[in-house]
């Protein structure tokens, strides 16, 4: 199954920044393809609330033939039609207080220097950067600090509408959660994400989804690109596809689409192109099936494309996909050196720590490429992952393989961008400091790949169990991100790393990735939450049950040892080959959690170790961040492919870099707003 390894990576990064010959060739010297030299780019673009905007380059695009880089351009545009998609899954009214909103900003000729203002400006871009009004990563809705009086004045001044729920949502404690995972709560009912009708429960979609019967040998996606809904008290799915839910936008999609198949790179990628048009005309998940086959299977050529309803995380029962795209040029440099991973894949598998009856017997067609990001939309922009692993379909997966991708481009601008500011203050000693500066990068970019290629890939369900989304319910999507990480940083400490030449010294690699793991799940994500949060993001509730867990499990050995200095807090490894046992351990627990779908014992390990804040310790990592002013998350905007024209025909293209943050959006909203308020 398929997770997004998103940023430890984006606080990691933080804290230690961190062609064929005959073809037509399209050279900088012909000037179809003008890209700024490395020496002179500036990653920063600016920075608001908790937010920083970066940039992001695309090195050898002008290397591509001109039907390649037409390939890329079209596959770009294809992804930027459907963003409102994401937007409207996001919460039923986001396009409408976006809509406004934008109308304000651009109509508004009043006084721009007061804070009211100033405030508005602020949430504007927090609303566009998370894709809605609640936070990309917390969930929770985003208060705006102006009043409804001043909203009001606004809306007036510049003819604007927005009334109703629309408007007071903004004010009230509706709605406060876009996805409410607490074990206390109804969790559909009480979530605001827009996969399912306000008045639909939990107990709703567990009766609906599970009266459908499939093919338990080759199970469809159920519920992966429709809305449920009540009408006339009936239960009813309102389909993603053209002439259905979001029609006007999947036209759109498609139009790019056909475009792109008319340039594919080989006949196998024109197939698939096909079967994903096909798909978005029918809706049917047996077709999207028969596509992530022919994606998966489909390796030759400089280009390749994550689109469609993918990642589950955003609905509290796991069945709805968020809409997302990423196009990508393969980095043949770095691929070729990070192929020794998936080509020894089985390796790693025999040799994991896993009981003997959970491991795979045969691990298939795992490829794993480092790619240049060329452009993302939906739930990968703003905030994008660092490293995928798809088809999430177990089955899939298991008869036709995968592909793990590391985006290349994306982690070089993370580390390009930041300082080490906040790892001296969070680090134990000068030599957790040195490992880090020294092999940090390194050891960051090897997590994400064994995570992604082996861990995600790694274990078998057993015979007669249902899939995790059945059995782990709401725990599935941390347990199975937990158990990644841990497949990862088992290996991390092992000489193979060094054998297969991914690193110089595997021990201090493994050293510095378990510094820096420990104190990022102890304290260091702990500036992304207000004082009195829960953690309730997966991947953030997974660093902290695993590195909790391993922390008490290595209490009477003194494994790790919790330092009090000058009224400051440390977590100080004592004793790397006995935390490595440690992590294996848990691994093998929560592998078998899986294949077992032992619920209570993933409810109890995310619950007891997960969730819950020393609120002491929280308070003090808080203050002690205050003397930093770079923001705890990161995200982009995406270069602008320019197309040249000559006669009516694309004859070159030229990179732009977008000046700001705010440009970048509104033309977005002008180009690409293609739903209604009303979907």
């Amino acid at each position: 199954m398929k997770q997004k390894f998103m940023l430890l990576v984006a606080f990691a990064a933080i804290l230690i920044v961190a062609c064929n010959e005959g073809k037509e060739k399209v050279s900088p010297k012909d000037e179809t393809a003008q890209v700024e030299k490395p020496a002179d780019f500036n990653y920063n673009v600016g920075q608001f609330a908790d937010i920083k905007v970066l940039r992001y380059q695309i090195p050898g695009f002008e290397d591509l033939t001109l039907k390649e880089q037409k390939l890329v351009y079209y596959l770009t545009q294809a992804g930027l039609e459907g963003r409102d998609m994401m937007w409207d899954q996001n919460y039923r009214h986001n396009l409408t207080i976006r809509s406004a909103f934008e109308n304000i900003y651009t109509s508004y000729s009043g006084d721009k220097t007061n804070d009211d203002w100033k405030n508005f400006e602020i949430y504007l871009k927090r609303v566009w950067f998370s894709n809605g009004i609640h936070h990309h990563y917390s969930n929770a809705k985003m208060k705006p600090d102006f009043s409804k009086e001043y909203l009001n004045q606004l809306l007036k001044e510049t003819g604007t509408i927005l009334e109703g729920e629309a408007f007071e949502i903004l004010f009230n404690d509706k709605d406060r959660k876009k996805v409410n995972l607490s074990k206390d709560a109804d969790i559909v009912l009480e979530s605001a994400i827009n996969f399912y009708g306000p008045d639909v429960t939990t107990a709703d979609v567990e009766k609906f989804y599970g009266a459908i019967k499939v093919n338990k040998e080759e199970p469809i996606e159920i519920g992966l690109n429709s809305r449920l809904v009540k009408k006339d008290g009936k239960l009813v799915e309102e389909v993603y596809k053209s002439g259905g839910r979001f029609g006007p936008a999947i036209d759109k999609v498609i139009g790019w689409l056909e475009k792109a198949q008319g340039v594919a790179e080989n006949e196998k990628q024109g197939i698939t192109i096909g079967l994903l048009i096909e798909y978005y005309k029918t809706g049917s998940l047996d077709t999207w099936d028969d596509y992530c086959i022919s994606w998966a299977t489909s390796t030759d050529g400089n280009i390749d494309w994550i689109n469609g309803f993918i990642e589950v995380y955003n609905d509290p029962k796991g069945y709805k996909g968020s809409y997302e795209t990423v196009v990508q040029i393969k980095d043949f440099d770095m691929s070729k050196k990070m192929a020794a991973l998936s080509q020894d894949a089985q390796w790693f598998e025999d040799n994991s720590p896993l009981m003997a009856e959970h491991k795979k017997k045969e691990v298939k067609g795992v490829s794993y490429k480092t790619v240049i990001v060329a452009g993302e939309a939906g739930d990968a922009s703003p905030s994008t992952p660092i490293g995928v692993n798809l088809p999430n379909n177990n089955w899939i997966r298991q008869a036709h393989g995968s592909k793990s991708v590391s985006l290349g481009n994306i982690i070089n601008a993370y580390n390009n961008a930041g300082g080490s500011g906040r790892l001296k203050e969070f680090a134990h000693d000068d030599e957790e400091i040195s490992l880090e500066e020294k092999y940090g990068k390194n050891a960051d970019k090897l997590h994400t790949a064994l995570h992604e290629v082996v861990g995600h890939a790694s274990g078998q369900i057993n015979k007669g169990v249902g899939t995790p989304k059945e059995t782990l319910k709401r725990y599935k999507s941390t347990i199975e991100e937990g158990r990644a990480d841990l497949f990862g940083l088992y290996y991390l400490m092992d000489p193979k790393l060094e054998e297969l030449g991914l690193v110089d010294d595997w021990e201090k690699t493994g050293k510095t990735a378990y510094d820096g793991y420990i104190r990022n799940g102890m304290i260091g994500q702990l500036v992304r939450l207000e004082l009195g949060d829960d953690v309730e993001e997966a991947h953030m509730v997974n660093r902290q049950w695993v590195s909790a867990w391993s922390y008490e499990r290595g209490m009477k050995d003194g494994v790790i040892e919790k330092v009090t200095r000058d009224g400051k807090t440390y977590y100080d490894i004592k004793d790397y080959k006995k935390l490595r046992a440690i992590f294996g351990e848990l691994l093998k627990e929560t592998q078998r959690i899986t294949s077992e779908g032992d619920y209570e014992a993933g409810k109890n390990l995310v619950e007891d170790y997960g969730v819950k804040v020393d609120q002491k310790l929280h308070a003090e990592v808080l203050d002690r961040n205050k003397q930093f002013k770079s923001p705890p998350y990161s995200g982009f905007v995406n270069p602008v492919i320019v197309p040249k024209m000559e006669d009516g025909e694309i004859s070159g293209f030229s990179i732009e870099q977008p000046e700001s943050f705010e440009e970048q959006m509104l033309m977005y909203a002008k180009n690409y707003s293609n739903l209604t308020s009303k979907n």
